[in-house]
């Protein structure tokens, strides 16, 4: 087994199989956001063209939607997986949300929560696309006057609870809109069924993957993230690698890895992301060159997979730093421009 290859080739990062934006996030079940700039081009390079107008056009029509969830941090899903995701990991995200609240802190009485909560609903109804700066001015208009850290809480809670997610998208600036407007209806929920799903795309996207790194990217439990697996069937199967267990699907990808290929990726990324596990393909040596201890994580450059310097995308020069010598900033060039060509469509 070649882990680094299949992880490649079923992230779509190598051989991309997709042409659209909202594809791509359907078979990664859901993709960090945490950059709000960046977490468009971890979609698009993962596809065949890339195109920022794609992006947009496909974020805009709520194919693809923003919003807290898992671990209490932003992603991307679909619009056919929202509820689903909903369902299964808002008691966690909630879980999650209360305890950074009470280390800073913070408390929402629940008649404070759902007076503001009825204030931001009927705002996002007048306006469709809101920025946090209309919910002050709509909520100042009540008399109520909250500090930025409270009223990012007030709504992040809403996003929890199903009621609101992304807007339409700006350069620099997240906006909201009402889920029930955006996605429509909730359908009626079946658990296992919506487990199923989730580890079914969890694995399908980031295969080879372990349980831990299934429990550390979805958030659910240990227990849960068995059953999920369980649930799967005769369609995944086990493999030993270097002593740890690896899960695969019976569909795995496995042909298409070309040597020689560089990938600019960007920050908060779920070629690192998603898996709790980052040795296989970044040396212990350069971690701290990847991301901290605090979770921050920075654009890396990947030669056929392994994580081997950081570049610096808002800048008009390829910009590149690698860790050792036995690259040049020459060899990026196709990739850079790859990446200047999205920026421009």
């Amino acid at each position: 087994m070649n882990p680094v290859a299949i992880r490649l080739l079923n992230q779509q990062l190598i051989s991309p199989q997709f042409d659209s934006p909202a594809e791509v996030v359907s078979h990664m079940g859901a993709i960090q956001a945490q950059e709000y700039r960046m977490m468009r081009w971890a979609i698009e390079m993962r596809t065949r063209k890339p195109s920022a107008t794609a992006f947009k056009q496909a974020f805009d029509s709520g194919q693809i939607i923003r919003l807290h969830l898992m671990r209490g941090t932003w992603q991307l899903v679909s619009s056919e997986d929202y509820w689903q995701m909903i369902a299964l990991c808002s008691s966690k995200a909630l879980a999650v949300t209360t305890g950074w609240m009470n280390s800073n802190q913070i408390t929402l009485p629940h008649e404070e929560l759902m007076r503001v909560r009825d204030i931001l609903v009927r705002t996002a109804a007048d306006k469709g696309s809101v920025t946090k700066e209309d919910f002050v001015q709509a909520l100042e208009e009540k008399d109520l006057r909250l500090d930025d850290h409270p009223l990012s809480y007030h709504i992040r809670m809403a996003e929890i609870s199903g009621v609101l997610c992304s807007g339409d998208l700006l350069p620099m600036k997240a906006t909201y809109a009402l889920a029930a407007d955006k996605v429509g209806p909730s359908p009626r929920i079946d658990h296992d069924e919506a487990l199923m799903h989730l580890t079914r795309k969890y694995f399908q996207s980031r295969q080879p993957a372990t349980l831990e790194d299934f429990v550390w990217w979805s958030g659910l439990n240990v227990g849960e993230c068995r059953k999920g697996i369980a649930l799967l069937g005769n369609t995944i199967h086990a493999e030993k690698w270097k002593g740890r267990t690896f899960y695969l699907t019976n569909e795995c990808r496995t042909r298409g890895f070309r040597k020689g290929k560089f990938l600019l990726i960007p920050p908060y990324d779920e070629y690192l992301i998603g898996y709790k596990s980052r040795d296989i393909v970044l040396p212990a040596a350069f971690r701290h060159h990847a991301h901290n201890n605090s979770g921050i994580f920075k654009p890396i450059i990947a030669h056929d997979g392994i994580i081997c310097g950081n570049w610096t995308p808002f800048k008009n020069d390829c910009d590149v730093i690698f860790f050792n010598d036995e690259f040049d900033p020459e060899d990026v060039k196709r990739a850079w421009q790859l990446y200047q060509n999205y920026r421009l469509s």
